[in-house]
This record gives C-alpha cells, structure tokens and sequence, in this order.
C-alpha cells in the first residue's frame, strides 16, 4: 500500500537526504522544515551528526548564541546551513533587505522591507553546503536579477570561498547548483508538479536533464520518526509547527 504524506513531510525528507553523512547542521531562527530536516537526517545517520538549532535548549551546542555560531563556521565546524531571501536570483544571489522604490523626490526608500541580512553573507561564504529553502516558487521569489544582493551567490576566482550554494528547495521542486557554471540545475519535481510549470513560475533561466524525475516519497520509517519522535523534538521551538504536522498526519 503507498503512504500518504503532507507536503511538509516531502520538504522534510527532501532536505534531510542532502544532510545524511555530515559531521555538523546548524539551523537558523524561523526554520521549522530545516529543522526538522536536520533532526530526521540525525535520527536516519550512521555516524554521529550534530545538529544545532537557534532558540532551542534541547537541541543547541552553542553557549553564546549566534556569536558562536559565525566562529564555528569560522572554524570549518559546520557542514551545512540554511538559508532563505525575499529575492532569489539565478546565480543564488540573495536579497534579504527589500524592494527599492523608483527614484523620486516623494519616493520612499524602499517599497518592501524584509529583516535584513544579519550574518547571511558571513555564513554563505564559508558553510560548505548551504542549503536556500523557500516554500513559495513564484516569479516574484525566483527573479532574474536581485534587486539588492545581501548575500552573493558566487564569487571571483581570487576570492577564497569554501562555502556557497549548494541546492534550492522550493515547494515545487529541488534545483542544485552548479557552481561551475554558475546556475541552477533542476533536478526533481515534486508530486503534482510539472515542468513546464516550473518554467513559467520561475523568473531565472536554469538547467534540466532530458527527463526530470519526481522528488522520492518519504521511506515509511522516516514518515513513522517525523509523526512521532522528530514531531516531538520539533516542538520545543516550533510548537506550532508540530501541531501542524499533527495535523497533516490526522488528515492524511
């Protein structure tokens, strides 16, 4: 018999089949799918994987918050981060500050303002696989060109780099990324989804194999950890959240 499973659970097991073999994940704030990823692929790894989450006390080694967290990555002692942005552009540029207005005197300065970019650029820079997860695929997500590059997604050859893009996961489909040739390369599709669709909604031009094939189901047994054991890990900072997979469990 075929399980049923939530969008959540596809995003989750998506993300956490890129994480199995690492030695350190960490997770920003406002993650819960990462998160989630990240104790999944915990639970799911043969070799003992480190998982830190800001805000968590459960599940956090650092002791001094996000200062700690930028000299770890500093340090090469994180393997994997997430990142997200307003704005994505094809070369993994990222912008987390917001949409200029036109120029004009009666103008404001921006027409939309996000966050900002806290240590995105840091971290992009030296994570070695960073992970950029947005649910929404739209043209107004996915653009051709940033309006502000808060974090850029590739570098000069001169500019020593051990970290950048690694893969983008929508709630589409899953595009990888080719840091030589400096694009996007789509590489599944989620159930429901089409290729064709993914063309429209996406603002960048990108790669494709001559048959793209769907993302995987969730494994029974990483359906079974996610609704039990990761679904109780996940509430201590995302309660929420893990009433909402609760939720996708009952439904399904």
């Amino acid at each position: 018999m075929t399980a049923t499973f939530s969008r959540d659970e596809l995003l989750i097991c998506a993300i956490a089949r890129m994480l199995i073999g690492l030695r350190h994940v960490a997770v920003g704030s406002g993650s819960p799918i990462p998160g989630a990823a990240a104790l999944l692929a915990r639970a799911r790894s043969d070799r003992a994987l480190r998982v830190s989450i800001l805000g968590s006390t459960d599940h956090n080694f650092f002791t001094d918050g996000g200062r700690e967290l930028f000299e770890c990555a500093a340090q090469g002692r994180i393997d994997a981060f997430f990142l997200g942005g307003g704005q994505i552009d094809g070369q993994a540029n990222l912008n987390l500050v917001g949409i200029p207005a036109p120029a004009g005197p009666d103008s404001p300065r921006m027409i939309v303002r996000w966050p900002g970019t806290f240590g995105a650029a840091y971290l992009y820079f030296l994570v070695p696989r960073v992970i950029l997860f947005r649910e929404e695929h739209s043209p107004r997500v996915l653009v051709p060109k940033v309006d502000f590059v808060s974090a850029p997604g590739t570098s000069d050859a001169n500019v020593y780099r051990p970290g950048g893009p690694y893969a983008l996961v929508t709630g589409r489909c899953v595009f990888h990324f080719d840091k030589a040739g400096r694009r996007f390369r789509l590489t599944s599709l989620h159930p429901g989804h089409t290729v064709e669709e993914i063309a429209t909604e996406t603002g960048f031009a990108f790669d494709m194999p001559a048959v793209v094939p769907e993302t995987p189901p969730p494994e029974p047994d990483a359906l079974d950890l996610i609704r039990g054991r990761i679904g109780r890990e996940i509430a201590e900072v995302y309660p929420l959240f893990a009433d909402r997979l609760r939720s996708d469990t009952v439904s399904a």
